[in-house]
């Protein structure tokens, strides 16, 4: 019961959690609405959806000019359009499309907990965790490990770049994303970033170069490397250790995707550069071994979630089972 008591302030809150961030995070020009008629709401929802006026009023059993009147009141309401005409075609505009993420989040909590109220039960709602595109995979497979254990657990993995990442989650489209970026919070968006890992940077062999020593001497002039490219901070501290041990490597090749390192560490012959968590299993199996770590080099694993009250029931407690990642 305490679990379900949990979930029903959870579904409602985000109804108030929408007003709060269209009128900071979204409006933020002056309105002159005092609250949002969610009649209005529902109405421009379902024609976003469909994307025809005619079709969606006929769904509904209400005339075209009542819908569309419903539309207008709501855009009035608003002080700025929702949808712009390309033809006889209505397409969302910039605004439009970021009020229908919202709705989309409000209307399906709505169904969550009309299913609460009838039936007594829930599924808790889905949990949506945004990877960073380049990040170890790994290290994803390490954090969603106590989702996995857990029976009636839902959860989705989006894979996008940086900005993309931080546009998703601003828009509450994601609960939390995976990022070696560290987010500080700034006038527009109270980012919280979360250190769950700080990954030594090793140097990781072949078999054919499993001999070499375990610390850096002559016997590493002239070797191949494979290496992250120069869009990583990981990059960075390689070439300081190579200028610190007056080294000039042979790099045959340079990734700025984790999966790909971990491919070309396999299967180049080469000598790479990367976390360790990148080639676990690969590490376990005897296929590649380390060989050291570079001294003072780390990547960073956060979480970054924004700064709300009310978060995802499953955010809380996966967050704790999930620090200090190995």
């Amino acid at each position: 019961m305490p679990a379900l008591c949990a979930i029903a302030i959870y579904l409602k809150n985000t109804y108030i959690l929408f007003i709060r961030s269209i009128l900071e995070n979204v409006l933020t020009r002056e309105l002159t609405v005092s609250r949002l008629n969610y009649h209005h709401l529902y109405y421009f929802w379902r024609v976003a959806k469909h994307g025809n006026l005619t079709a969606t009023a006929q769904q509904l059993a209400v005339s075209q000019s009542a819908l569309s009147a419903q539309i207008n009141q709501l855009e009035h309401s608003i002080g700025q359009p929702l949808f712009a005409r390309e033809g006889r075609t209505l397409v969302l505009t910039e605004l439009g499309q970021t009020v229908l993420n919202y709705a989309e989040d409000i209307f399906q909590r709505g169904e969550e907990l009309q299913q609460l109220l009838k039936q007594g039960t829930l599924a808790l709602p889905s949990l949506r965790i945004g990877v960073l595109s380049s990040m170890s995979r790994n290290f994803i497979d390490t954090f969603i490990q106590p989702l996995m254990q857990q029976n009636d657990v839902h959860f989705q993995l989006i894979a996008r770049p940086q900005p993309e990442l931080q546009e998703l989650l601003a828009q509450h489209q994601l609960d939390v994303i995976l990022t070696n970026h560290e987010l500080p919070s700034n006038d527009e968006i109270a980012w919280q970033s979360q250190l769950l890992a700080r990954q030594p940077l090793s140097v990781i062999a072949p078999q054919a170069l499993a001999q070499l020593p375990t610390q850096v001497d002559e016997s590493y002039r002239g070797q191949r490397w494979v290496v992250p490219s120069y869009a990583s901070p990981l990059r960075a501290a390689f070439e300081s250790f190579c200028t610190q041990h007056e080294l000039a490597p042979d790099i045959v090749a340079e990734a700025d995707d984790m999966a790909m390192l971990r491919l070309l560490a396999r299967d180049s012959g080469a000598l790479a550069v990367m976390p360790a968590v990148v080639v676990r299993d690969e590490l376990v199996s005897g296929l590649l071994s380390k060989r050291f770590e570079l001294p003072n080099s780390f990547e960073n694993f956060y979480a970054v979630t924004l700064s709300r009250k009310y978060q995802h029931p499953l955010l809380s407690p996966l967050l704790q089972a999930t620090q200090h990642l190995s």
